[in-house]
This record gives C-alpha cells, structure tokens and sequence, in this order.
C-alpha cells in the first residue's frame, strides 16, 4: 500500500498520474445528475397536462415507459462517461444538444394550464442550462485528454 500524499485521501490517485479524473469531468457528471431529474419532471409535467381533456392510460404509460428508460440511459452513459469512455460523452453531447431543443421548443409552444407551464419552464431553463454547462465543460481541454477509452 502506497502512501497518499497529504492533500488527497488515501485510495485516490495523485493529481498528475493518468487515472486521475480531471474537475471538469466531475463537475460536468455532476452538472448532468442534477439537469436529469429536471428535464424528466419537465417532460411528465408537460405529457400529464397537455391541454387535452384526460390522458388516457396508454399516453400515461407511454409516458413512464420513455421517461423510466431514458432515465437509465443516461444514467448508464453518465456511469461510463466517469470511466473515461469517449462515445459515452460523444453520446451524452448529441443527447443533450437534442434535449435542450426539445425543451426550448416545449417551453415555447406549451398550452396547457399555468401551474403546469411554469413547473415546466423553470425545470427546462434550469436543466437546459445545467446540459449546456456540462457539455461545455465535457468538451474543455483537460477533460478531452481524460477521454481515452
């Protein structure tokens, strides 16, 4: 057993050997963990409150089904981004540019009721710009040289 050197926690690897994962990428992980729930509240909000009369249950369960695996999708590519897994970010950038259209796109031309348009405003703004954060940040210099799988 090695031992750690006196700023970093003994198990973790020292800042300048390869395996050390670089702040952005942490930042970046953490930036998309917390945009994730937003951007899935925002989606059920607006699919449960469309300004139709009554979602029927095969719109609500559509709605669960895409939401539950998107979920895991992402969380699978977020898991496997912190690796160092190039195609995971490649990915997880494509995902992020399309969701944050879908979302300025849903804010816009959203028709449902007003408690429903805000909770969906503030969740899309919110998550859009946290996607938008970690996308750049997944992208900067340091973190594209972590990128090596």
């Amino acid at each position: 057993m090695s031992a750690a050197l006196p700023h970093q926690e003994p198990g973790s690897a020292p800042t300048g050997s390869p395996d050390a994962r670089p702040e952005d990428v942490v930042t970046g992980f953490w930036l998309w963990a917390v945009a994730l729930p937003l951007m899935v509240t925002g989606y059920v909000t607006a699919s449960l409150n469309a300004p139709d009369p009554a979602p029927s249950w095969i719109v609500l369960t559509s709605t669960a089904v895409v939401a539950v695996n998107l979920t895991a999708v992402v969380i699978t590519l977020l898991v496997l981004l912190r690796e160092g897994y190039r195609w995971a970010r490649t990915l997880l950038t494509g995902g992020g540019a399309a969701s944050v259209v879908y979302a300025v796109t849903g804010v816009l031309g959203y028709e449902g009721p007003d408690a429903a348009a805000v909770v969906l405003a503030i969740t899309s703004i919110v998550g859009s710009v946290l996607i938008a954060g970690g996308i750049y940040l997944l992208h900067r210099k340091d973190a594209g040289e972590f990128f090596t799988r």
